[in-house]
């Protein structure tokens, strides 16, 4: 009888162990520890598609018998990458460019095992539509939620959904950072069993 490969996610973010764990399924969080600068010339899709198997490929190096999850995103914004902003005036400013516009967020997914080198990985779009605010709308949410280290300054998961008009993806947890019905899949195909 073959054991269960243990099962990993190779990132510090809270909100994807958060995630994760709605699935019910056993699993430990390990750091990536990457660099994750873009390369020159890099697209925001070639970008997180490249982070996420770095980073599930990096934590498969070190444990063997494992299965590694990887995940990275982007917010792009007139075909520029918006970061995580950090300070209250770099997230002002995003927010300011983005009130009333689209953005495309970009999440990179991969998923690698440890014994094989077997990988799959995807980069899955989710398009948001800010709705127009006033600039005491956008403080007041700054003060209220500081959502300096989140792409984009949006915390949608929290009072970010009241900057928000509309959003289409497939899957809303794409939207905070874990694109779970993706992952269902790919575990499934790894031979994880999550129902």
């Amino acid at each position: 009888m073959s054991t269960q490969p243990e099962l990993i996610l190779g990132s510090t973010s809270i909100y994807r162990r958060e995630l994760l764990e709605r699935l019910k399924i056993p699993f430990r969080v390990e750091a990536p520890d990457i660099d994750e600068t873009p390369l020159q010339n890099e697209t925001p899709q070639q970008l997180v598609e490249r982070l996420s198997i770095e980073k599930a490929r990096t934590v498969a190096a070190k444990n063997p018998s494992s299965l590694v999850i990887g995940s990275d995103q982007v917010a792009v914004h007139n075909g520029k990458i918006v970061g995580k902003p950090l300070t209250h005036d770099k997230a002002m400013q995003q927010l300011r460019e983005a009130n009333g516009k689209e953005i495309v967020l970009y999440t990179g997914l991969s998923v690698v095992n440890a014994d094989t080198g077997e990988s799959l990985t995807e980069v899955i779009p989710f398009h948001v539509v800010f709705r127009k605010l006033t600039e005491d709308q956008l403080e007041n949410y700054l003060h209220k939620e500081q959502p300096y280290h989140c792409a984009g300054s949006v915390k949608s998961e929290g009072l970010g959904i009241a900057l928000l008009e509309r959003f289409d993806g497939e899957d809303p947890n794409t939207l905070i950072g874990l694109p779970l019905i993706r992952l269902i899949r790919m575990l499934e195909h790894f031979g994880v069993s999550i129902l």
